[in-house]
């Protein structure tokens, strides 16, 4: 996973166990499954799509049991089609439907993430694609994780790695200038050193970053060029204002667009030289990726066939 000072995965296992355990624990287990019962599932791929999560469905499965024995045919990244069986968990039926549905959680909402970050990405390209800070409460490094298995890229984990003026800072820091300036002199003081990127959404607002720039030592490190995509009556877009942005620049800082990025408008916004899209539709707008976890598999892709889900 990617890195981050407090966050504690393990903790957020627990978190997801623990509310699904309440005070009693698995009630229809403990009355309909013999406690000594040992049983083989298999992970079936119910849609195409990148699959994602197995590390941390691993970490799952460890917590409930540890002598649960998982084994995968796929790894984080690769792509599973509709109806593929691609790994198996064998131990005791109890634990292992215990930790069943938590496991999938994490791996349907990872791999949801993972499929639309690599389509994005792949349509993106030059341009790198970025997930914003628009995750799940309490699943940041999860959500953060699985763009990266997608092939996309992170952009700041949080608050306290990176220094990012957005329209509210300028608001009230007094303007663009203002902002800029008090964010430097921040840094200095407190013998800082990391990246710096203000909003922008006008020319003229690039231009006064730029005119900064060039008359005081800086620490600044990239310009978002916000909703300067504009989305036409034919679903088109036009970029004209964004690539104009983007020569003004000219590569004197990193660019990053954010504003009306999907999966149809991602491949002309990335064709205009932009060194970044952010998108935080990769993390609150995804679908889950349909996954299920069948002791008794056979049974399983005979509903899936007659129900076309696998």
């Amino acid at each position: 996973p990617p890195s981050h000072p407090t966050y504690d995965l393990k903790g957020v296992i627990k978190l997801a166990l623990a509310e699904d355990a309440g005070d009693r624990g698995d009630v229809t287990c403990m009355a309909t499954i013999p406690a000594d019962m040992e049983v083989e599932a298999h992970f079936l791929a119910k849609e195409d799509g990148i699959i994602a999560g197995i590390t941390l469905a691993e970490m799952v499965f460890n917590e409930v049991d540890p002598l649960l024995k998982v084994d995968w045919s796929k790894k984080d990244g690769d792509y599973v089609h509709k109806g593929l069986q691609f790994g198996k968990v064998h131990g005791r039926a109890h634990n292992i439907v215990v930790a069943e549905r938590v496991a999938l959680n994490f791996m349907q909402r990872m791999s949801g993430i993972a499929t639309l970050t690599k389509a994005m990405s792949d349509a993106a390209h030059p341009a790198y694609i970025l997930e914003t800070r628009k995750t799940a409460p309490a699943l940041r490094l999860v959500d953060k994780w699985a763009v990266l298995i997608g092939g996309g890229w992170n952009h700041r984990m949080g608050l306290f790695d990176m220094v990012l003026i957005n329209d509210n800072h300028i608001s009230v820091a007094g303007g663009v200038t203002a902002a800029l300036r008090s964010a430097d002199l921040y840094l200095e003081q407190n013998n800082l050193q990391m990246g710096v990127e203000i909003e922008t959404g006008t020319l003229e607002e690039v231009n006064e970053v730029l005119q900064y720039a060039s008359q005081t030592k800086t620490s600044l490190t990239r310009i978002m060029l916000d909703n300067m995509v504009v989305l036409q009556p034919n679903w088109d877009v036009d970029v004209s204002m964004l690539k104009e942005a983007v020569e003004l620049i000219n590569g004197r800082f990193e660019t990053e667009a954010s504003g009306n990025v999907t999966l149809e408008t991602v491949h002309k916004i990335g064709q205009t030289g932009v060194t970044y899209i952010s998108s935080g539709a990769l993390t609150h707008s995804m679908k889950a990726l349909d996954i299920s976890l069948k002791i008794d598999t056979e049974l399983a892709l005979q509903v899936g066939r007659r129900t076309r889900r696998a």
